[in-house]
C-alpha cells in the first residue's frame, strides 16, 4: 500500500455513496444532510461539479447517459446531471415518516438494493441517534417493482457481491456484524444468512469487494478500512487519518485506486481541530484490482 492522501478537500458532513463511472471516467459521491449535495469529479477534465438536492440523498447507481438512480430520504428518484431534473419514481415507507433511506448499490443484473433506517439527522445536520430497529432491506428491479428481504434493521450498510455473484454482503451497523447470504441473481433472492465478519474497532459502514473476492469494509469510529478474506478473517488494515470512514469504491483506469468518503458528523469542536481532514474524499493506491460498480438496468 502507498500513503493515504486527501483527493478532494470537500469537508463533507456525512460523505457517502461513492461510485466509479467507467463510462464517464468520473467519481460520484454525496453529502447526506441538508443542504444535501451530489458531487461529480471528472478525471479527464480534472473538474468537480456540485449539485444541490431538494431532499437528503443517501445512495446512488449509474443509469443511462447522464442519469443516476438516487435513493433519498423519502424514496427512489432519477437525477439528470445535464438538465438537473430530480424526479421521484417510488415513494418508500409512507407508513414510517421517521425513517429514511440509507446505503444501497446496483447488482450485476441491474437491480438496485437499498436499506432504510430510523432517521438520525436533524434539520440542522446534527446527529440525533438511532434507538429503534425500524429499517428494512429492499430490492428494486428494472420495472420498479420493490421486494422486501429483511425487516427489523437498525442501520442498513454494506451492499456488495462476490466476483462470481453467488454471495451478497450486508451489515446492520448497530449489531457490529457483517452478514453473508447465498445470492440467486436470477430470482433476486438472498438466503442462508450467516455471520461473516466482526472487528473490534468502530462499526461496519460501507464496503466494496475486489477482484480476488476480498471485502473492504469502512469502519465508522474506527479510523481504518479492513480487508477481510473469503472466510471473514482480517487480511490487512489500512489506517486512516480521520475517525469516521463511510464508503469506498475502486476506480481509475486500472481499478486499483481505492476512493474513500469520510464524515465529520457528531464530532466535537476539539475533534474537528484534531482531525482537520475529516469529511474529505481520500485516495489510496493499492496493489489490488477492484470490481466495477454496476449500473441500474432501466
Amino acid at each position: 500500500m502507498t500513503s493515504v492522501e486527501t483527493f478532494q478537500n470537500c469537508q463533507n458532513i456525512l460523505g457517502e455513496g461513492i461510485i466509479w463511472s467507467q463510462q464517464n471516467n468520473s467519481l460520484y459521491w454525496l453529502d447526506i444532510p441538508m443542504p444535501s449535495k451530489l458531487y461529480k469529479f471528472s478525471i479527464n477534465e480534472n473538474k468537480i461539479e456540485t449539485f444541490n438536492m431538494p431532499e437528503m440523498i443517501t445512495a446512488l447507481a449509474e443509469r443511462s447517459d447522464n442519469n443516476l438512480l438516487i435513493a433519498s430520504h423519502y424514496g427512489i428518484n432519477n437525477f439528470n446531471t445535464i438538465n438537473k431534473n430530480f424526479k421521484k419514481i417510488l415513494e418508500v415507507e409512507k407508513n414510517k415518516p421517521h425513517n429514511r433511506c440509507n446505503d444501497g448499490a446496483a447488482d450485476y443484473m441491474g437491480n438496485f438494493w437499498f436499506g432504510t433506517m430510523q432517521n438520525n439527522i436533524g434539520a440542522d445536520g446534527s446527529d440525533i441517534g438511532v434507538n429503534e430497529n425500524t429499517g428494512s432491506l429492499y430490492c428494486v428491479d428494472k420495472n420498479f417493482n420493490i421486494t422486501t428481504h429483511e425487516t427489523g434493521v437498525g442501520i442498513s450498510n454494506t451492499f456488495a457481491w462476490s466476483p462470481i455473484n453467488d454471495k451478497f454482503y450486508f451489515s446492520d451497523t448497530m449489531t457490529g456484524i457483517i452478514s453473508v447470504y447465498d445470492y440467486d441473481s436470477k430470482n433476486r433472492t438472498i438466503t442462508n444468512k450467516k455471520d461473516f465478519a466482526k472487528f473490534d474497532r468502530g462499526y461496519p459502514d460501507g464496503s466494496t469487494v475486489d477482484a480476488d473476492g476480498f471485502l473492504w469494509n469502512c469502519r465508522w469510529g474506527g479510523s481504518c478500512i479492513v480487508r477481510f478474506n473469503h472466510k471473514g478473517e482480517v487480511d490487512s488494515v489500512i489506517e486512516m487519518p480521520v475517525p469516521n470512514i463511510t464508503s469506498c469504491t475502486f476506480g481509475g483506469k486500472d481499478l486499483k485506486t481505492l476512493f474513500v468518503t469520510t464524515a465529520k458528523m457528531g464530532m466535537s469542536d476539539e475533534e474537528k481541530v484534531k482531525y482537520p481532514e475529516a469529511g474529505n474524499l481520500f485516495a489510496i493506491n493499492t496493489n489490488y484490482q477492484g470490481k466495477p460498480d454496476f449500473k441500474f438496468a432501466n
